[in-house]
């Protein structure tokens, strides 16, 4: 779409604005721009540090290791790298080595079964949330969810478990939330007056401004929505950074005030709340290169395509391209614990074209074994015409451990990434090579 010059036009592609952007680079709406800085490594792999965030293919490298920088802990929140990363027998290993593991989740996952705590937290249903997911152009919008039901006994929200963490820690504590409680007594002005005043006093308190705004500002909402309270300073954050698209949308005006109308609004609007409108000509402002030009001759790239050998022939002993990871029209969290999500067609059966499957002895509906090189796995075999031969191909998301009323534990379907190696990944960002894996075919019985 680049070389046709789709980009910043209508009906083409467009850069959206964030209500939170996960880069902390401030866009130069009106001054030249300048190049990204070079990038960081991880300690032991060295691999690229993109964004802030390390390839997760990398991990379980990071911590099985005897290099002194190796990550000796991890606090995994809200995912479940067992089960969604490749090789999942590599990563139960890194994590049984690491000195402590803590997860934070709504579920049991096959991640939390490997932890050494576990800090149950309460559904998505039973406290406000939202998701950042919001890419609309021009006009876009983000979604506060209100909670349904109270929570289960036993759980928190993340935001109470967060400041439950600090407090035991030392770092926040009652001295930390008296000025601003107060503050919030009295409106969004004096509470961002005082808020301004006490992190600029106090610099560390910048470095836990959520849990600072859920002990405060959250005090004045109601319990199951105030997790919510950090919206404030998102919402800050956000109309001093895009001043006019948060004016487009109606929140212009000094920022102290723009940023607490937004505020306001994403709490009482339960259907949402458009923040930004942008025009054509903002998507060049958010390009970062010098002249706002899109760099399409990327040196690495362009070495990497010199260097490509010629394609090679299937593997004699792998001779099927086994992706391992295709949605459907059935697709699932692994937060959803109960298989009864699942309506629609068979569960994990393997798609593949039916002049394979002959070669095979197989027919629909007969049990297959699908062997790789890190291990094999079962599945029913689904006849499609939309495979190529020599193609095969497993849901997404399934091979989870559901567990039943009396405790007992079944996988159904397949878990991808026993069959998947955390070595087959792209040099540049350790991206897996899910949909590129060497895999044989056989027909199996099952008991």
């Amino acid at each position: 779409w680049l070389l046709a010059g789709h980009y910043g036009r209508p009906g083409t592609t467009n850069a959206f604005v964030p209500l939170l952007s996960v880069s902390s680079s401030k866009r130069q709406q009106q001054q030249p721009t300048k190049a990204p800085r070079p990038g960081a490594f991880s300690p032991v792999t060295g691999a690229k540090v993109i964004m802030g965030l390390i390839p997760c293919n990398v991990i379980p490298d990071e911590i099985l290791s005897e290099h002194p920088k190796r990550f000796r802990a991890m606090l995994i929140e809200s995912a479940n790298p067992v089960h969604s990363l490749a090789d999942a027998q590599r990563m139960r290993a890194a994590l049984r080595a690491l000195e402590l593991s803590v997860v934070i989740d709504v579920a049991m996952t096959e991640t939390a079964r490997q932890a050494d705590y576990v800090l149950p937290a309460s559904s998505q249903f039973e406290k406000a949330e939202a998701t950042f997911f919001n890419m609309e152009f021009p006009r876009n919008a983000f979604h506060l969810r209100q909670p349904l039901f109270a929570p289960r006994t036993g759980t928190l929200s993340e935001a109470e478990i967060h400041a439950r963490l600090l407090e035991a820690l030392g770092e926040l504590g009652p001295r930390d939330y008296r000025l601003l409680r107060g503050a919030a007594k009295l409106g969004g002005t004096a509470f961002g007056l005082a808020f301004g005043w006490q992190t600029s006093r106090t610099p560390k308190l910048r470095r836990y401004a959520s849990v600072l705004l859920y002990r405060t500002l959250g005090t004045t909402l109601l319990p199951q929505r105030a997790p919510a309270a950090s919206l404030w300073g998102i919402c800050q954050m956000y109309v001093r950074k895009e001043p006019q698209a948060a004016a487009r949308a109606g929140f212009g005006g000094s920022p102290l005030r723009a940023g607490q109308r937004l505020f306001d609004a994403l709490l009482s609007q339960p259907s949402g709340v458009v923040y930004a409108v942008s025009d054509y000509a903002d998507s060049w402002a958010a390009v970062k290169q010098p002249e706002q030009k899109i760099r399409l001759d990327l040196d690495e790239m362009l070495a990497a395509l010199e260097a490509l050998p010629p394609p090679a022939p299937a593997e004699a002993d792998y001779p099927f391209v086994l992706s391992a990871g295709e949605r459907r029209s059935d697709s699932s969290n692994t937060s959803v614990r109960d298989a009864g999500w699942h309506r629609k067609g068979r569960f994990g059966s393997l798609r593949i074209h039916p002049d394979d499957a002959v070669a095979l002895g197989l027919v629909d509906g007969d049990w297959a074994r699908i062997h790789t090189r890190r291990g094999h796995a079962d599945a029913l075999v689904e006849l499609s015409d939309e495979m190529h031969l020599g193609h095969v191909s497993l849901p997404n998301g399934q091979g989870i451990d559901y567990q039943d009323a009396e405790g007992a534990v079944q996988r159904r379907g397949v878990s991808l990434n026993e069959l998947t190696n955390t070595e087959d990944r792209d040099p540049f960002a350790g991206t897996p090579w899910h949909k590129f894996v060497p895999a044989r075919i056989e027909k199996t019985v099952m008991a």
